[in-house]
């Protein structure tokens, strides 16, 4: 499977190089962005790099695809966007994000994540798109809600995270919906 480059009105999505890796360790090291991640916050600049390696090793496998979200207008690696639990066969995936708190609140997350959309339904011809996250993350659960996903259940001790387990909230969209929410 190969990795497509998806663009937006503001954003370019494009392949996670090695290259990404200290912006990749500046964002993933900041307790902010990973308090509601599902893992710890990096403290070593190689593990961003190992992280950044283990995106290729996914896609080759075809088991999920990782974009970098740039700017459109400078190139700048601001976060990544991607499909996870890939199963092209049974035609779902979950996406799964992160972007640095410089660019919160300005609706890139909303614009990457309908630009996955759009791809996984009409390209991929997903049928299934979940989203897993924690019940206090707010700000994410109103983007997968404004995005028409359904909040299906709560998933009880689901994420271990800081030596604790978590409850997490499994969030769906199908792709009857998505279409009909594009009318």
């Amino acid at each position: 499977m190969e990795l497509s480059t998806l663009t937006t009105k503001r954003l370019t999505l494009t392949k996670v190089e090695e290259s990404d890796a200290p912006r990749f360790f500046d964002i993933m090291s900041r307790d902010s962005v990973t308090e509601y991640y599902g893992m710890d916050s990096l403290t070593d600049p190689e593990e961003a790099v190992e992280i950044i390696r283990s995106f290729e090793a996914v896609l080759i496998a075809n088991r999920g695809m990782r974009w970098a979200i740039r700017l459109k207008e400078n190139n700048e690696f601001i976060g990544t966007i991607g499909l996870n639990n890939l199963n092209v066969k049974a035609k779902k995936a979950e996406v799964g994000y992160e972007l640095h708190p410089d660019y919160w609140h300005q609706y890139y997350t909303q614009e990457a994540n309908q630009a996955v959309l759009n791809y996984a339904f009409s390209e991929l011809d997903l049928h299934r798109i979940g989203a897993v996250t924690f019940p206090e993350n707010t700000a994410s659960n109103q983007l997968l809600e404004k995005l028409g996903f359904i909040l299906e259940g709560r998933l009880r001790g689901y994420l271990h995270q800081r030596n604790q387990s978590h409850d997490a909230y499994i969030f769906s969209l199908l792709k009857t919906e998505w279409l009909e929410n594009l009318e």
